[in-house]
């Protein structure tokens, strides 16, 4: 039976200064054309079933490789308070800018996480794609608290001049929340994995970061 997979992506085009942003092209192709290469179910949804849209910047990455069914699958979304948690297997988080606007307020997507990690369900999370967890409690205690985890760290944000567009430190706002961050260099790879939570601290990461779920669900 094929896996089934929920990508939840941001609506955010513009950010608070007025410089475009979006998901972060790479952060959904590569999981994506990964997920369908393995035979898995994809729905893709944002908070206003709006195609996401991409970051101008990273539109580079898609004459990078075949990802034409990435392309197409962008398009192809619904809206995430119509879609069930039980329908799906994991619960899988691009990044980009934009979910600092919208996913780190979004209270059905926290309602999705709750649910997922009550049935120990796989939640996933890459570069500012952790964004989207900041909302999400169980039993009255941040979903983050006491986990190993990671996402764009600050000193990524220097060296890439992203300082200026963000609504907050995201790396700060986990640390508030009780996780346990864990970082590399600016633009290593790294994956940190906890129970059922993975997350992979940049765009240089997502390759690694669909092999790591990959492999879980494959347990």
């Amino acid at each position: 039976m094929s896996l089934n997979i929920l990508m939840v992506l941001t609506s955010t085009s513009i950010t608070k200064n007025g410089k475009p942003t979006g998901v972060w092209f790479e952060e959904f192709a590569v999981p994506y054309t990964k997920f369908l290469n393995e035979g898995y179910l994809i729905t893709v949804a944002t908070p206003t079933g709006d195609s996401p849209p991409i970051d101008p910047a990273s539109l580079y990455f898609a004459e990078t490789g075949n990802y034409s069914s990435a392309q197409t699958g962008i398009n192809n979304v619904r809206k995430l308070d119509t879609l069930e948690s039980s329908s799906y297997d994991a619960l899988v988080l691009p990044g980009g800018h934009g979910p600092m606007f919208d996913l780190a307020k979004d209270l059905e997507l926290a309602k999705k996480i709750e649910e997922f990690n009550k049935k120990d369900k796989l939640i996933a999370a890459v570069c500012h794609g952790p964004a989207g967890l900041l909302k999400a409690c169980i039993n009255g205690v941040p979903f983050v608290n006491d986990r190993k985890l990671t996402c764009f760290t600050n000193e990524e944000e220097v060296v890439n001049n992203k300082v200026d567009i963000l609504p907050f430190s995201l790396e700060d706002r986990l640390k508030e929340l009780g996780a346990k961050f864990v970082k590399k260099s600016p633009g290593e790879v790294n994956i940190v994995e906890d129970d059922n939570l993975i997350t992979g601290q940049n765009f240089q990461s997502s390759e690694a970061f669909a092999n790591a779920i990959i492999k879980w669900l494959s347990k």
